[in-house]
């Protein structure tokens, strides 16, 4: 399993690139709260035992690995771009957008950059998008915990500014149980508008204060 996810690394390592930088993102689907990416540059031929796609680990783990990249990574960079301005630009523009913060956030000019599907033709840096990234490459694999562990934490302080939204479970996606809430105690600043989920209910909302007022 270690070989296999320092495939792309080490077809690198050959050339004499040893900064190589994973670069993914965390946060597209939901209503509410930014998109979030990280960017992580690890020790040539790395390896920690478990590390996988953010997805396929359990949040216990994820914050283990979390706290132990922090450690051991050569560098480590975070990108956060807000429900405003994925609103502005589109939800694919705001995380290529998060991916570039990311990696200028970086204390460590990378050779190389990997990024889980996304291409990041603005830098002149060269780059490879890989399908799929976060389960085939570790330093995207490193970088997809960074970017989901940074966003959730992002998320538990917005469910303590709005208790009743319990942010902490669903984290901002679309569950049934979040659009219900949604239903009850409205749209804050904190939402993606343009999400069509958030937009009908916003308009919902609208028609029933017209109402309101016309009475």
């Amino acid at each position: 399993m270690k070989s296999n996810l320092l495939k792309y690394e080490q077809e690198l390592y050959k050339n004499g690139l040893t900064l190589i930088a994973g670069v993914d993102e965390a946060g597209r689907g939901p209503l509410c709260g930014p998109v979030v990416a990280g960017a992580v540059i690890l020790p040539v031929n790395y390896h920690l035992e478990g590390l996988n796609d953010s997805k396929q680990l359990s949040e216990k783990k994820r914050e283990e690995f979390y706290q132990i990249l922090q450690k051991e990574a050569v560098s480590i960079g975070v990108g956060i771009v807000g429900p405003k301005e994925i609103d502005e630009i589109n939800i694919l523009e705001a995380s290529r957008k998060a991916m570039y913060i990311a990696l200028n956030n970086l204390d460590v000019t990378p050779e190389y950059i990997l990024s889980d599907a996304m291409s990041l033709n603005a830098l002149d840096i060269p780059s490879k998008p890989i399908i799929h990234g976060d389960a085939l490459s570790l330093s995207i694999a490193a970088a997809s915990v960074i970017a989901k562990v940074t966003r959730d934490h992002i998320m538990y302080d917005l469910a303590k500014k709005y208790p009743q939204y319990n942010f902490e479970k669903h984290k901002g996606y679309p569950t049934k149980e979040h659009i219900n809430l949604i239903k009850k105690y409205g749209i804050m600043e904190e939402y993606r508008l343009s999400y069509k989920p958030v937009k009908e209910l916003l308009e919902v909302q609208n028609a029933q204060n017209n109402e309101i007022m016309a009475k």
